[in-house]
């Protein structure tokens, strides 16, 4: 498998978590010393305000963090997982309309990384995930909520979609996959929109797929004359 990764971006973006995570502690200890030591409430105003901001700095730290800050990070653990699968797989990281985007024969695939724990379900009736058990301190302060998967899944989707329509290639068969990286992730989801599977399990989901050859050789030559290579970029890191 050829692995072309973005590593501009992903020591940017290390850099941006370190920073803001400092920042954050940096601006919450200032307000909370300016809580304690105000006895006439003058600055309770200022005090609150570099409360306020310095918790959205650590948000924004925790985001930056779990994505680019920690080793191994979800592209890293994607490669490991699909390590071995063969030739006719590319995998494209931050160098495409999508974080992680992975062509082969069978057609393409947005993968889309989540880090939450627990088990993980899905509610055919109302039409939406479900996350059961994990670390509830994760689940308010670390981002660990599951959301709507569902929804970056089919954005993710249709991000590719205008990218082709726009560079004037055909339809290509694009599956937005859910990945759980979280060893601590039970994955029990049936009849759901797209597929979800844990970490362990997408190599041999994707071996299933080389038996497909659905993709149309032509069109999808024109892709991967579109997306960067060894040779066309700097920027990229190419391992096999």
């Amino acid at each position: 498998m050829k692995i072309i990764s973005n590593e501009k971006i992903i020591s940017r973006n290390k850099k941006i978590g370190a920073v803001t995570t400092i920042g954050s502690l940096i601006v919450l200890i200032g307000g909370f010393v300016l809580s304690i030591t105000d006895k006439t409430g003058e600055r309770f105003g200022l005090a609150f305000a570099a409360l306020f901001v310095g918790f959205i700095l650590s948000q924004v730290g925790i985001y930056f963090g779990n994505r680019w800050g920690k080793s191994p990070r979800p592209d890293e653990q994607i490669n490991i997982a699909l390590k071995g699968i063969g030739d006719r797989y590319s995998i494209y990281h931050y160098v495409s309309p999508v974080s992680h985007l992975l062509v082969g024969p069978s057609g393409l695939y947005t993968l889309i990384p989540m880090q939450q724990g627990g088990t993980i379900t899905y509610d055919e009736n109302k039409n939406k995930f479900r996350q059961k058990g994990g670390n509830l301190y994760l689940k308010i302060f670390a981002q660990e909520s599951l959301g709507r998967p569902d929804v970056e899944a089919k954005a993710t989707m249709k991000d590719m979609q205008d990218y082709l329509a726009k560079n004037n290639i055909g339809d290509l068969p694009i599956t937005p996959i859910l990945i759980f990286t979280n060893p601590k992730a039970t994955v029990e989801v049936e009849n759901s929109p797209y597929p979800a599977l844990a970490l362990e399990k997408i190599k041999d989901y994707f071996k299933k797929q080389l038996k497909s050859n659905s993709a149309s050789t032509i069109e999808m030559n024109k892709l991967i004359a579109l997306l960067p290579a060894e040779e066309k970029t700097k920027k990229a890191v190419v391992e096999k």
